[in-house]
């Protein structure tokens, strides 16, 4: 993954909410994948320790723009599907660190 500009989400994961958590992933995944600039997703899986697990998300874009429009597509798929993502992770427990990144010139 060189270039463009990053979206990298990282989840802290009950072991009793990993399926719903890993079913919401790839919801969200169906939608990213047929979104213009799109350019790669990754999706990353720890046992951090009895009855957890870490995650990370990676989704690749060729530009900060494209993906704040991908968001929003994001958010309407997610409100068309009745799906609240903060009280998702507030009722299964599922803390999240939600972040951009861009490449830095070597």
């Amino acid at each position: 993954m060189n270039g463009g500009f990053y979206r990298v989400d990282k989840f802290v994961v009950p072991e009793a909410a990993r399926e719903e958590f890993l079913l919401n992933v790839l919801m969200v995944h169906e939608v990213l994948q047929v979104q213009p600039g799109f350019m790669g997703h990754s999706v990353l899986e720890q046992v951090s320790g009895p009855g957890e697990f870490n995650f990370v998300t990676i989704a690749q874009w060729e530009s900060a723009e494209v993906a704040e429009r991908v968001k929003i597509a994001v958010q309407t798929a997610q409100k068309a599907c009745r799906l609240d993502p903060q009280a998702l992770f507030q009722r299964l427990g599922i803390r999240a660190d939600i972040a951009s990144y861009r490449p830095v010139a070597a």
